[in-house]
């Protein structure tokens, strides 16, 4: 008999890169481990198993000067790499050992393999279940039935985790070890930063010593539990659970504040601890995950930016043009002025424009030039305009000022305090409320969204534009999101009422940043007598993007078929809830569209919607921005997955616990902290 412990480690971990050669009191975690487990007077010999990726080339050459043999197989089927491993060795027991525990005990591994010994089973663990500290598992195995599930195991689940194969075939005849008491809720393993602190701060109570065993941690936890708290939030082996873009979601919101740039993105809106999180590719409606999971986008589609679909032929080989001749160089590119002239053939009532990279920075130069051009510093806004000091400067002293116009919750720290009284919230819809606010103040601009969630009643737009002409108030029409979704242009174009100024994003590159500001010359003009610029506004891309972008869209009427499909599905999700008996209602664009449920619990079968529907393979939640690749088929067959998932939704009306359907908390509902 020959027993080979094979250490599982790689650089290249989602959570926590390079943990295996992070330096714990100035030695490599790997080599702390290596050091301890040859203490073992069972094992034979120990092995590293890692991939082949040239990321490992460091644990390899560390590994084989300390004299220990390094093994290199596949990235993603461990089992295999585990298999191939254990053979090159000549083991015939094997001891699966993760390069993550550095406590390992060796002490604790003698016993495992005398207790399989004692068996006479193939698979003999501590793990199943778990009753010792996390960062103590052991595995020991014949090397006849790894061989086995090597060739039988198909499951890609069972091929990156080694062992499940053996443990739930009923295949292979398995013993467990139990401790004398429960201990599993200890974690001793390092797959996040906070569980290094803890590994350290171990190891450095017991430095210089580090044969320590683990019923010395044990003391040291129970006498000094403070040393261990920074972990104890975390769940046991809740990696093997985790997709790689859920582990890598928790890994960003270590070093980025909020996880990411964007809050509408951000896990937690979605579907907390289960959102796939990051993309690998896309193309048309469907997007695919880092494990190679194919989703059809019935969701956000890139946030409104992808009308075309995404990966657009004819956008995607002009922007590939832009790369090959050159992006950025110290003199302009000749496409802002096309997108310029452009814009303005479509916009007649236009002479001027500027241009931006995001819907944030077009609303702030409105902003700018329409306060530079009307000499009055007062702003009265209806909708969202981004997330600039201006703006967000209407909650302070009154958190909810803007509840009306963004999802409740938006707090304005960091926002200079003597903007106070800069801006003013109306209501859509509610003319007289906003002929008060001009009366009242010295309203300088109106600033706001066409269409809400419907459109204008008793000629409000109409008003509008008379007052602002009255009134020598500069009037601008935020069309960052309707624009190019039921017009060629703008919503305002369909109302017939035309504004001072004019803000295009989102759909105007088709996924490239591009946005747009646009207005009458006299307006326009008063960016010269202020400061706006910026390097990146100069790129070549977005506006190469929008060109042909706005090409393709006049060329094949896209926004007509947006709507279209809108209608469609709004339809479709009516006679869906009347099919089952619930009450919804609907709001947005057509091409914006979304229902909620008429319940106290909406929020949570919001949640259980997208769950269910993640399994089916579709990124859906209670809204769609349609596309043009959102084809007939496409919607039916999400239509087709959603009907037993409304079933569902109606079983928790009539009295089934949703919280019970749900394997996760419940997605956050407004624009408050997440942590």
């Amino acid at each position: 008999m020959k027993i080979v412990a094979i250490v599982q480690a790689r650089m290249g971990s989602t959570r926590l890169p390079n943990k295996v050669m992070k330096l714990i009191g100035g030695t490599p975690m790997i080599e702390l481990l290596l050091a301890r487990l040859s203490h073992s007077q069972e094992i034979d010999e120990i092995v590293v198993a890692t991939s082949n990726t040239r990321q490992n080339d460091p644990l390899v050459s560390h590994v084989r000067a300390l004299g220990y043999q390094c093994h290199q197989g596949s990235e993603e089927d461990v089992l295999d790499r585990y298999y191939q491993t254990a053979r090159a060795s000549l083991a015939t027991t094997v001891v699966r050992i993760t390069g993550d525990c550095p406590l390992m005990d060796p002490a604790l591994v003698d016993q495992m393999i005398r207790e399989y010994k004692a068996a006479g089973v193939d698979y003999f663990s501590n793990v199943n279940p778990p009753t010792y500290p996390d960062g103590l598992d052991i595995e020991v195995f014949s090397f006849a039935v790894l061989e086995r599930a090597a060739k039988d195991a198909s499951e890609p689940f069972d091929r990156e985790h080694v062992t499940p194969y053996l443990r739930v075939s009923n295949r292979f005849s398995q013993a467990s070890a139990q401790g004398e008491e429960n201990l599993s809720g200890l974690r001793w393993t390092v797959d996040e930063p906070a569980d290094f602190d803890v590994i350290s701060q171990v190891f450095a109570h017991f430095a210089p010593e580090i044969h320590f065993t683990w019923q010395q941690v044990l003391d040291l936890q129970r006498t000094r539990p403070q040393l261990f708290s920074a972990n104890k939030q975390l769940i046991r082996n809740e990696g093997a659970n985790m997709g790689t873009g859920q582990k890598l979601w928790k890994r960003a919101k270590q070093i980025i504040p909020g996880g990411n740039m964007l809050l509408s993105k951000r896990a937690e809106m979605m579907l907390p601890d289960q959102w796939p999180a990051y993309f690998s590719k896309a193309k048309g409606c469907r997007v695919w995950d880092l494990d190679g999971n194919e989703y059809v986008d019935m969701s956000l589609m890139g946030v409104g930016t992808n009308s075309l679909g995404y990966g657009n032929h004819e956008v995607d080989m002009v922007v590939r043009q832009v790369v090959e001749l050159g992006n950025m160089t110290t003199l302009n590119c000749p496409e802002e002025v096309y997108l310029a002239e452009k814009l303005i053939e479509m916009h007649p009532w236009a002479d001027m424009a500027r241009f931006a990279r995001s819907g944030g920075e077009a609303n702030a130069i409105a902003i700018r030039i329409a306060r530079a051009a009307s000499g009055r510093d007062k702003v009265a806004v209806c909708g969202y305009h981004g997330w600039h000091d201006w703006y967000l400067s209407a909650n302070l002293g009154e958190n909810e000022n803007l509840a009306g116009h963004l999802l409740p919750g938006l707090e304005p720290n960091g926002v200079p305090q003597n903007l106070r009284g800069t801006v003013f919230p109306f209501t859509y819809n509610n003319y007289a409320e906003l002929e008060a606010l001009v009366s009242a103040h010295d309203i300088g601009v109106i600033k706001m969204e066409v269409v809400r969630n419907k459109g204008p009643e008793d000629n409000f737009l109409q008003k509008v534009r008379k007052l602002a002409t009255d009134r020598g108030i500069v009037l601008i029409f935020d069309e960052c999101t309707s624009g190019f979704r039921q017009t060629f242009g703008g919503l305002h174009k369909m109302y017939g009422v035309e504004p001072d100024m004019a803000i295009f994003g989102k759909t105007l590159g088709n996924g490239y940043a591009i946005t747009a500001t646009i207005g009458r010359r006299e307006i326009m003009e008063a960016a010269q007598s202020t400061f706006i610029s910026s390097t990146f506004w100069t790129e070549r891309i977005g506006p190469a993007a929008a060109l042909k972008t706005l090409e393709v869209m006049e060329r094949t009427k896209s926004w007509e078929t947006l709507t279209k499909i809108g209608l469609g599905i709004r339809e479709s999700w009516q006679k869906l809830a009347d099919k089952h008996r619930l009450k919804i209602d609907q709001w947005g664009l057509p091409a914006l569209t979304g229902y909620t449920f008429q319940s106290p619990n909406a929020l949570a079968y919001k949640t259980l919607v997208t769950q269910e529907m993640l399994a089916k393979g579709y990124l859906a939640g209670n809204s769609v921005y349609t596309c043009t690749e959102h084809t007939p088929e496409i919607v039916e067959g999400y239509f087709a997955a959603l009907d037993p998932v409304f079933a569902l939704v109606k079983e928790c009306e009539d009295g089934r616990d949703v919280m019970g359907l749900l394997n996760g908390p419940v997605c956050h509902g407004g624009f408050k902290r997440l942590n």
